[in-house]
């Protein structure tokens, strides 16, 4: 478990980097930074999937194009919505929107509470709900002194629960459909990489950008690959609450970058901070009872392995 543990910290370090990585590829902007990566990343993907024997996702998933019909636009769409997730990972450092697209993912766990709730009759306990009444008064704050949760906080918030609802009904959600996702996303990648007309001269204007689009791909893969040998090793509880360790990260980034929490957006913050750690304590709780009473649970010890990150 401690090599499990170690891999999850890593890969979320990793994510972080990759945050903190697009500041450093001036003067690419948001959408060739986010294009370079999946041209190197999900190749890479793709090769792990052929070392791990997973390639049979990818197959599986293929073969049944020929008797479901729908997943000729399903899996288009499933492949749209992850690439907007994928794109505002990277374009919010550079663009100074970090911290609104951190905050965008400390909400994301309260957002799936709710889709539980209302969408697949699951009963939250106590505690999530009121994990859930805080990130209501951090938004409502939000709303009260800035006029509405930024553009950007919302795309993640809502935008991740809607791709994954999306992918358990398309039944696409393995890390089979994950690089199905990325294969489709190529055009669009390779066409924000050749928008300027000549995507190489930037690289004769400054040479580093060879070996800094590399380390992207480099970084991009392993925190990918780390993320997924971790959620095989961990239970589904601990696995969930090292997920917490990226947005902390990622609020360091961005304040690491320059971006500030004005006065008026700390009780937002702190609101949303709170909830998650609600959330935290939750997972604690259901964790110690699991393994004093492991056969009363009913849940598998193991996480599932095909879930998306940055």
């Amino acid at each position: 478990m401690a090599r499990g543990v170690a891999l999850s910290v890593f890969s979320s370090v990793l994510f972080a980097l990759l945050y903190y990585y697009a500041s450093l590829m001036t003067p690419m902007n948001g959408e060739v930074v986010f294009g370079w990566r999946m041209l190197l990343t999900m190749p890479c993907l793709g090769l792990f999937l052929l070392y791990s024997g997973d390639w049979r996702l990818v197959t599986f998933l293929f073969a049944q194009l020929k008797t479901r019909p729908v997943l000729w636009l399903g899996l288009p769409l499933s492949s749209a919505l992850v690439a907007v997730q994928l794109w505002i990972f990277m374009w919010a450092p550079i663009n100074g929107r970090g911290l609104a697209v951190s905050l965008g993912y400390f909400m994301m766990p309260l957002v799936l509470v709710l889709v539980g709730r209302f969408l697949y009759q699951e009963r939250p306990t106590r505690l999530q709900w009121l994990a859930v009444a805080c990130a209501v008064l951090g938004v409502a704050n939000e709303l009260w002194h800035a006029g509405g949760v930024s553009w950007e906080t919302l795309v993640v918030a809502l935008g991740y629960p809607l791709y994954f609802v999306w992918r358990r009904w398309l039944g696409n959600d393995t890390l089979g459909g994950l690089w199905c996702d990325m294969l489709l996303m190529l055009p669009v990648a390779a066409w924000f990489v050749c928008a300027t007309g000549a995507p190489l001269a930037v690289f004769g204007e400054r040479p580093l950008l060879y070996l800094l689009v590399l380390g992207l791909g480099m970084i991009s893969a392993l925190a990918l690959a780390c993320y997924i040998l971790a959620s095989r090793r961990l239970p589904f509880s601990l696995f969930g609450l090292l997920g917490y360790v990226e947005p902390v990260l990622l609020v360091v980034v961005s304040l690491a970058l320059g971006e500030t929490i004005s006065g008026e957006e700390w009780p937002t913050y702190i609101a949303i901070w709170t909830a998650v750690a609600l959330l935290v304590l939750e997972g604690v709780r259901k964790m110690l009872a699991f393994r004093r009473y492991p056969f009363r649970q009913g849940a598998s010890h193991q996480a599932p392995a095909q879930t998306t990150r940055s």
